[in-house]
Order: structure tokens, then sequence, then C-alpha cells
């Protein structure tokens, strides 16, 4: 849902917003984190109010596309290896555009190689291409290092965002975000 957001923010402060794929796994693994669903799933009350925060959240910004994939958690590997061969062959977002309207608007079971092709083919990429680069060993390296860049910039979940050296995590901060954008472009 941050994806929807960020290019208000962007129009709004004249800012771009820069994507750095990572593996959400590793990071969890690397900081020892759990997904919300590990973490809360055993506590009364918990999971129910997420349940109606995200609701909460999904009208406030009239997310209407906004559908809860029933194939989630899924492996994010290939799809994030496809993130970095995007950002090498200049059509990065695009892709994210692709990838994220498949996994959250079309329910999409977006670690199925087909399917990924598929939805990257509906929009004019070419999703074999894109497939068969993701098996790299430099693609694969890529990743990797971002995603350890990230943990040692302090990230330990998804969405992490930085503004310079501060740090923001979760989609209810993109306020905050905002706000210290303008607060750094005030002070320049």
């Amino acid at each position: 849902m941050t994806h929807r957001l960020l290019p208000g923010i962007e129009a709004r402060t004249g800012v771009t917003c820069v994507y750095v794929p990572v593996l959400l796994g590793g990071v969890f693994k690397l900081t020892g984190n759990l997904s919300p669903m590990e973490q809360f799933g055993e506590i009364k009350n918990k999971p129910e109010y997420l349940r109606v925060e995200m609701e909460r959240f999904i009208a406030k910004h009239g997310f209407a596309k906004y559908k809860r994939n029933p194939h989630f958690p899924i492996s994010t590997v290939q799809v994030m290896r496809g993130a970095i061969v995007a950002q090498e062959e200049g059509y990065f977002a695009d892709y994210i555009e692709a990838v994220y309207a498949a996994m959250w608007e079309n329910e999409l079971k977006m670690d199925d190689p087909e399917i990924i092709a598929g939805a990257l083919n509906a929009v004019g990429l070419d999703g074999a291409h894109i497939l068969g680069r993701v098996s790299e060993q430099p693609v694969k390296d890529k990743l990797l290092q971002a995603t350890q860049a990230s943990v040692d910039r302090g990230s330990f979940g998804s969405p992490t965002l930085f503004v310079g050296d501060q740090m923001f995590f979760g989609k209810d901060r993109l306020l905050d975000v905002e706000e210290e954008l303008v607060r750094k472009l005030a002070n320049r």
C-alpha cells in the first residue's frame, strides 16, 4: 500500500523516492524478526484489531482495487530478483507496478513462474527474459547485498523508508516521512 501513496508524497515534495529491492525473509532472518502473523497470531484480539486497522487504512486512502491475496504469504525471491533485473535494464517503475497490481489487486500467486511471466507479459514486459535472468549469480548477489545493506542501515521489516539518516518503519509513518522531507527541503 505504501507503493500507492508514494507518488502523492513525491508530487507534494518534488522528491523522487528510490526503491531498493530486498528479501523480506532475509531481513527477518538477519534481524531475528518475525512476520506479524507469526508475532501476533496467538494474542487474543490482536489479529482481529490488525484486520480492522488495515480496513481503516484502505478506506482512508481509497484503495478500491486492493484485495487481500489468498496466496499470501508467498516466496518473493523470484519477483525481487526480477526487480534487480528491471533496475538494471531500465523498466523498474513498470515492473514494480505490474508486480504490485498482480499481487494486491489481481490476487495472483506471484511465486509461480508461469503466473509471474503472464503478469509481466500482460503489461508489455518480457516475462520469459526476466525470469531467465533471475537465476544469474550477479542478480542473486545484488539482491543479497541490498538486503544486507538494508539491515546494516537499521531495517528490520517492510516498508522501511529513509530520509537522509532518519529511518521510518511502516505504512502508518508515511506522514512522518513527508514531514521530514519538507523539513529537510526547508533547511537546504
